[in-house]
């Protein structure tokens, strides 16, 4: 039987400051094309498997 899934904890404090600014400074950045590639070409994989 499987086990149950925990719930994610929630960020505080430093944690939850240091979480917001990164998300503010990766807001509108792209990956490269390659990067595109590796992921789709790995989800693809993946997806035959499912």
């Amino acid at each position: 039987m499987a086990k149950p899934i925990k719930e994610t904890p929630v960020l505080m404090g430093e944690d939850a400051k240091r979480f917001l600014k990164q998300k503010e400074e990766n807001k509108g950045k792209k990956l490269p094309p390659e990067e595109v590639e590796r992921i789709m070409k790995n989800y693809k994989k993946f997806r035959v498997i499912d």
